[in-house]
C-alpha cells in the first residue's frame, strides 16, 4: 500500500500551502542527500518527500490526489484504454461512491458517464459532449551554473544572478544557506521555461559553483589555513589575529614553531543545518625575505654557528 503523502511531511489532510512548505523545507534539511552522502536509507526518504511535496504543493495535483489516492495521475492521465474491466489499480467503487452496474441493468448507470465526463471532459463514444482538450503541460526546467563566494558558501547569505528571460536578462536574489558546497543545487520554481500551451512554468535550477579562497582550504565540516608566519614569530612564539567564519581571534603561536607545524582551533570550521560546527586547522607556513644585508648575513651565520641542527640526518632513499 503506498505510503501517504500527507504522512510523509508530517501534515494533516488541511495543512494550507505555507505548512506544507514549511514541513518540506524541514526534512529537506535533515535527509538531503549532500548532508547524508552514505546513507541510502535517508536518499530513499528525501526522494519520498520531495515526490511529497511536488503532489501537495500543486493545487491542482493535489485535488487529485485527495480524491483518487495514489492512482491519481494514472486518472488524471486517462489511464490507458477501457476494457470492460476497470482501470488498473483504481478502485472504480471509490469513485463512483457505489458498486459499479449491478442487477443486470447494463454495468456503470449513473456512474459511467460522470466518470468519463470528470476526467475526460466527454462521454465514451458519444457525440453529446464537447470534445476532448489537449492536456497542458508543464514548461522545461533550466539549469544554470552559478559561481558562490568562499566566504558566503560556509556562512550563508544572500547573491544576485542574472537569468536569461526570453524578453532580457533579469537580476534575482537568491538566498544561499549556510554550508552548501560545489555541486549544491537550489530550485527556484516558476523561474523556469514558460509552457507551450498555457501549463504551469518549469523551474530554474542553480548548480552553484564555489570560487577558491587564496588561504582557506575546505574538507567537509572543517577549513584549513596556511598561516604565514616570519621567522622571529616561529622561533620566538607570538600572538597573532586570525580571521576566522566567526571573527578574528588571536592565536598563540608557540615559540620553536616549525614550518608545516599544525594548531587546531574547535569550532571555527563550517557550521551545518543542524548547528554543528568543524574545526579550523592552521599550518604554519615561514615567510622568508627574499634579500638580506650583509649585517644579517653575518647574524645569521653566528646563529647558526651557536644553533647547531641536523635537519636531514634521518633523510634516506
Amino acid at each position: 500500500m503506498a505510503e501517504d503523502l500527507y504522512q510523509v511531511l508530517g501534515v494533516s489532510k488541511t495543512a494550507e500551502k505555507d505548512e506544507i512548505q514549511k514541513a518540506y523545507r524541514k526534512l529537506a534539511r535533515k535527509y538531503h542527500p549532500d548532508l547524508n552522502p552514505d546513507d541510502k536509507s535517508a536518499q530513499e526518504k528525501f526522494k519520498r518527500i520531495q515526490e511529497a511535496y511536488d503532489v501537495l504543493s500543486d493545487s491542482e495535483k493535489r485535488g487529485a490526489y485527495d480524491r483518487y489516492g495514489s492512482d491519481f495521475e494514472r486518472v488524471r492521465a486517462g489511464g490507458g484504454a477501457w476494457d470492460g474491466g476497470g482501470f488498473e489499480g483504481v478502485d472504480v467503487e471509490q469513485i463512483f461512491g457505489g458498486r459499479g452496474g449491478g442487477g443486470g441493468g447494463g454495468g456503470f448507470q449513473g456512474g459511467f458517464g460522470d466518470f468519463f465526463e470528470q476526467v475526460f471532459g466527454g462521454h465514451p463514444g458519444g457525440g453529446r459532449s464537447a470534445p476532448r482538450q489537449p492536456r497542458q503541460t508543464r514548461g522545461s526546467d533550466v539549469r544554470q551554473e552559478v559561481p558562490i563566494p568562499f566566504n558566503t558558501a560556509v556562512l550563508g547569505g544572500k547573491t544576485e544572478i542574472r537569468i536569461g528571460k526570453p524578453t532580457g536578462t533579469e537580476s534575482v536574489s537568491v538566498t544561499i544557506p549556510a554550508g552548501v558546497e560545489t555541486g549544491s543545487k537550489i530550485r527556484l520554481r516558476g523561474q523556469g521555461q514558460a509552457s507551450p500551451n498555457g501549463g504551469p512554468t518549469g523551474d530554474l535550477i542553480l548548480q552553484l559553483n564555489v570560487t577558491p579562497h587564496p588561504y582557506f582550504q575546505r574538507r567537509g565540516k572543517h577549513l584549513d589555513l596556511k598561516l604565514p608566519l616570519s621567522i622571529g614569530e616561529a622561533m620566538l612564539g607570538a600572538k597573532v589575529d586570525v580571521p576566522t567564519p566567526g571573527g578574528t581571534i588571536s592565536l598563540t603561536i608557540p615559540p620553536g614553531s616549525s614550518d608545516g607545524k599544525r594548531l587546531r582551533i574547535k569550532g571555527q570550521g563550517v557550521r551545518d543545518p543542524k548547528g554543528d560546527a568543524g574545526d579550523l586547522y592552521v599550518e604554519v607556513r615561514l615567510q622568508l625575505p627574499t634579500e638580506i644585508d650583509e649585517q644579517s648575513e653575518e647574524l645569521i651565520r653566528k646563529f647558526e654557528e651557536r644553533n647547531p641542527l641536523q635537519p636531514r640526518r634521518s633523510l634516506i632513499w
